[in-house]
């Protein structure tokens, strides 16, 4: 079997199958030849033999201009790769006594992580005696994923870790 680099396909002399299922060049499929004939074939056209699949039995080549397909498959990659997007995982902190208006920034920015398509890490930081009272955070979070449960669903429920009280939002799915 011959090597296959990444992100290069076997072309022309470098197809050591002994038999390969040809598809010419306006996509009709011919048949199965030797690989030598198949590139002689190839050669009268004036264009390269490409292996397509080499997972098949026997493999697949197919009779075209390399350097477009070569383009075309870039030009697709970079199209996915353009429309890909990795889910990022933003915190919002804050306290268990907080005010109603520092509460409503909070939610706000916990909108604009999720309506981007990021998850929301919601913190509260207990300190000191403040401990005693995990009771009233986990209220505070239960409510906060009440005013968003719009938008997002519950990843990971309160839990306690350490001096500190986490809930994950992930943003619910797009129409």
């Amino acid at each position: 079997m011959t090597k296959k680099y990444e992100n290069e396909f076997l072309v022309n002399e470098s197809i050591q199958y002994p038999k390969v299922r040809l598809i010419n060049s306006t996509g009709e499929q011919l048949g199965i030849y030797s690989s030598n004939h198949a590139m002689t074939l190839a050669l009268e056209e004036g264009l390269d033999l490409v292996l397509i699949s080499d997972k098949s039995e026997p493999p697949v080549c197919k009779i075209i201009d390399y350097g477009k397909y070569k383009f075309s498959q870039e030009k697709k990659a970079k199209e996915a790769k353009k429309k890909q997007h990795n889910t990022i995982l933003k915190e919002v902190k804050m306290r268990y006594k907080i005010e109603e208006h520092d509460y409503q920034v909070r939610i706000n920015q916990a909108l604009k992580f999720l309506h981007s398509g990021d998850k929301v890490k919601v913190t509260i930081i207990l300190k000191g005696r403040e401990i005693q009272h995990t009771n009233l955070a986990i209220e505070l979070l239960k409510k906060m994923a009440n005013d968003l449960k719009d938008i997002s669903n519950i990843q990971q429920l309160p839990t306690k870790d350490g001096r500190s009280i986490i809930m994950i939002l992930n943003p619910n799915k797009k129409p």
